[in-house]
């Protein structure tokens, strides 16, 4: 299935650049075959974008992500530059980086909480072109208008066994993510305070203890009380092929785990690979099930925007514009979906890789754009408005030990001083 799904990709990609209606980068890229058009092309004015090497600046950058972009956009007509996860790792170093050497281009990838930051100024080094591409109406509530525009979304989730290694058949219904502390069924729980998957599962668990006049981060008492409580109680490894939650599930290990959507479905069809019980059934789950949780689950999108870099050319910034076209296109968004398992923000990007309808992982209810009664934000601009403060604060309590020999007493939470939590430590 999926190989005829990237072959259908494939014809779809090819017969957009073989039409009548070109954007100068298609003109560019279009094969031997078509040497006319591209004779014509070049007789009406319109340019080849290769010699202008675009810099990028993305956290969405595994060695396999950035191959595949470097050459697709080379056949597109494009020369970029990006550094994979080796040089730069995670959204804190991509978007350090940009701000440091102020020589991006583009910015993609990120989550609403750095994006927010970057939208608002709260970089000194990163402003924002003001553009809107073609595509922008497919991306729907997903966009900072005139700014930056959806790629891909994905949730974070909370599944569990209902075999003889899980519930034995029993369904799990919470009313918030939080109440897996007294589901009576074992959890797995991550081994450390940071990571952008680390930082989903914590926003989703404190959510239903949002408290805008609380010192602590915002969040109430009982909040990192029930957070402390998930991390003391659960399960954990320092093995790293257990980090993200899906193996002690898989294995048999835990009932209860937690997992990202976008790899979940591609683990599960390799899960016997790894285990002598594997979970079963990908999109028609035989022995594992989500948690149903009323509250939903905390959503996270990447964006694509384009900076404003000082000293580029009018004809350099049009280059980078095109690129940008050219990514966030339905075609090519449905592409970098198929290959690396992702669910993307365009609806027609969507429609081509899902054509029977959204996977139910998707259905699930958002509240990261849920409004925050007491204030005037959502709840992913409430996140990026107290992440650093939470950081500190499970740092700071020793939150998250990766083996037994590091676990920490219980806090005396009567008698803490939050001013000085919620700093970074001296």
């Amino acid at each position: 299935m999926k190989k005829l799904l990237a072959l259908l990709l494939a014809l779809a990609m090819l017969f957009t650049l073989g039409a009548c209606a070109k954007t100068p980068a298609q003109e560019a890229a279009a094969p031997e075959a078509e040497a006319p058009a591209q004779d014509e092309a070049a007789d009406t004015g319109e340019k080849d974008y290769s010699g202008y090497t675009i810099r990028i600046y993305s956290n969405s950058n595994s060695t396999e992500r950035t191959t595949w972009l470097i050459n697709e956009a080379k056949d597109a007509g494009f020369t970029i530059s990006i550094d994979d996860n080796s040089v730069i790792s995670g959204d804190d170093a991509a978007i350090q980086a940009a701000n440091e050497n102020k020589d991006g281009d583009i910015l993609f990838g990120l989550n609403e909480t750095r994006w927010s930051q970057v939208v608002n100024g709260t970089y000194e080094n990163l402003k924002l072109v003001d553009w809107t591409p073609s595509w922008a109406e497919e991306v729907g509530e997903y966009v900072y208008p005139g700014a930056a525009y959806g790629l891909v979304i994905q949730n974070v989730l909370m599944l569990y066994r209902t075999d003889e290694y899980g519930t034995n058949g029993e369904s799990l219904h919470f009313e918030h993510w939080a109440d897996v502390v007294d589901c009576g069924y074992s959890w797995y729980r991550q081994n450390k305070v940071g990571g952008t998957t680390n930082s989903n599962i914590n926003s989703a668990m404190l959510y239903a203890f949002v408290d805008p006049e609380s010192p602590a981060g915002g969040i109430s008492l009982d909040g990192w009380k029930t957070l402390w409580k998930y991390c003391a109680d659960g399960v954990y490894s320092s093995d790293d092929d257990y980090k993200y939650g899906f193996q002690p599930l898989n294995k048999g290990d835990v009932q209860v785990s937690t997992f990202y959507s976008s790899s979940l479905y591609g683990n599960i069809d390799a899960a016997a690979d790894s285990s002598e019980h594997p979970l079963l059934g990908a999109l028609e789950p035989e022995n594992w099930n989500l948690v149903e949780i009323d509250d939903g689950t905390y959503y996270i999108a990447e964006y694509l925007g384009i900076l404003d870099k000082e000293g580029r050319s009018a004809e350099e910034t049009e280059a980078v514009m095109a690129f940008a076209e050219w990514f966030g296109s339905a075609d090519v968004q449905a592409a970098w979906g198929e290959e690396f398992d992702s669910y993307p923000c365009n609806t027609a990007a969507a429609a081509i890789l899902y054509p029977d309808g959204v996977p139910s992982i998707y259905t699930i209810k958002n509240f990261a754009l849920t409004a925050v009664e007491g204030t005037d934000m959502n709840y992913a601009e409430y996140v990026a408005a107290h992440s650093s403060e939470w950081t500190n604060i499970m740092t700071n309590l020793g939150f998250y030990w990766a083996d037994q020999s590091a676990a920490v007493a219980e806090p005396d939470w009567e008698n803490l001083d939050w001013a000085t939590l919620t700093q970074a430590a001296g």
